[in-house]
């Protein structure tokens, strides 16, 4: 089992949901964490809980669909870190409706956000991870980029795009010792799925939860440095 402690991630879209509660998990296991988002307020809130469990925790402002800010922001939070081991690609949004309904800039800012968002991150910490010869990245997907339903074409396309780049990104980087996991998880819980209608905040005894997608990258994590888990779907127990 490989140890976690002192280890060093940045988590972006870390402030809230799936993001915050991955952090709160990580600083549990004595990692240090740096977060994304950008709500300034709300990402202070969140690094004084993470603080709480006696980690170093920090936090930078940018939009992942601004490739310069990105530059920037990585570059801060790595300096500030000293290292980095871990990444987690869980910004993004969503939104719904028919494709000929939606409006181009917001199906355009959908896959600005969630496909050249993740790669800009990715790309700015990648070389980071090569020249240790070791790390791990994390990239959220969906169960919408296994099937594409009415009026998901935007987030479906965004979603299906993440999972071939971030599938052959795991290729690429093995010789690395690199291990790279996709991750689809149906409905959660979280403030995003709240705000889109798609669940509710009391339905904890049948939606899946922000904590239970947290265990599952932290049991990835955990694993031998031998062993990899590529692909991870996460679903409700409940039909």
């Amino acid at each position: 089992m490989t140890e976690l402690k002192n280890k060093k991630a940045i988590i972006t879209g870390g402030s809230r949901g799936l993001g915050k509660a991955t952090a709160i998990a990580f600083a549990k296991e004595g990692i240090d964490v740096a977060i994304t988002g950008r709500n300034e307020a709300v990402l202070k809130d969140t690094v004084s809980e993470l603080k709480a469990f006696g980690v170093n925790a920090i936090y930078a402002v940018f939009d992942v669909s601004n490739y310069e800010a990105v530059q920037k922001g990585i570059k801060s939070l790595i300096d500030n870190l000293g290292a980095i081991d871990i990444l987690v690609n869980n910004a993004g949004i969503a939104a719904f409706g028919s494709l000929n309904d939606m409006p181009v800039n917001q199906w355009n800012q959908i896959i600005q956000t969630n496909v050249m968002g993740m790669y800009y991150v990715t790309k700015e910490v990648l070389p980071h991870l090569i020249e240790k010869n070791e790390g791990d990245i994390i990239n959220v997907s969906s169960t919408a980029g296994l099937n594409g339903n009415a009026t998901t074409s935007a987030y479906s396309a965004s979603k299906f795009a993440v999972i071939g780049m971030s599938q052959s990104l795991m290729k690429e980087v093995r010789k690395n010792n690199i291990r790279v996991c996709t991750l689809t998880p149906s409905t959660i819980a979280s403030d995003m799925s709240i705000e889109l209608g798609i669940a509710k905040k009391d339905s904890e005894d049948h939606v899946l939860q922000p904590e239970d997608f947290a265990e599952l990258i932290v049991s990835g994590l955990k694993l031998p440095r031998r062993a990899m888990m590529a692909n991870a779907s996460l679903w409700s127990t409940n039909p």
